[in-house]
């Protein structure tokens, strides 16, 4: 089954996703399906409500394979990191936003197994910026509120261009404001 990545403005990305509360055949495919159009954007991590599924889990790869988090727990948080986020459902919108440095989150993996890893910078801030999608929040809510007007304008600007297609990644907008 083809899933296609909802865009800011669908009201699916608004709505709190449902726990989890069977780990099957079914949930184990739509979770590769994911991985394969996380793969495809390129991103490093896809909540569940980025594909219209409104269950708590998120699938993420930076690198050391992939995984997956069924209804996730962060219960400890430390520290604080700006690093420029982006997300799958907002294209080509990059914004400096400050979160927690450090975190433990609590999960269940596919095996039913429960687990708990303790991350850090970007690892932390996929599992927040992935655990935020299950609660219908978006990055713009992580903003500043002047991050937030310009970001909300530039991403208006963008959405409005005649012709407007997907940049280069070198040519990706970035918002940089302290």
């Amino acid at each position: 089954m083809a899933h296609e990545i909802r865009i800011f403005g669908d009201p699916v990305l608004k709505t709190p996703a449902a726990p989890v509360t069977d780990i099957d055949g079914k949930l184990i495919t739509l979770a590769d399906e994911m991985l394969q159009v996380m793969y495809d954007r390129p991103g490093i991590g896809l909540a569940a409500p980025q594909v219209g599924i409104q269950k708590q889990f998120f699938v993420y790869d930076i690198g050391d394979g992939p995984a997956t988090l069924i209804n996730p727990v962060i219960k400890e948080s430390r520290g604080e990191w700006v690093y420029e986020e982006g997300c799958l459902s907002i294209p080509d919108l990059y914004v400096e936003i400050v979160r927690p440095k450090e975190i433990l989150i609590a999960a269940v993996d596919l095996n039913g197994n429960d687990i708990e890893i303790e991350a850090d910078e970007l690892l932390a801030r996929l599992f927040q910026h992935e655990f935020d999608h299950l609660h219908g929040t978006l990055m713009f809510e992580r903003m500043t509120p002047d991050q937030r007007k310009e970001a909300l304008t530039e991403w208006r600007r963008m959405r409005d261009e005649p012709g407007a297609t997907p940049k280069p990644k070198a040519e990706k907008r970035k918002i940089r404001l302290t």
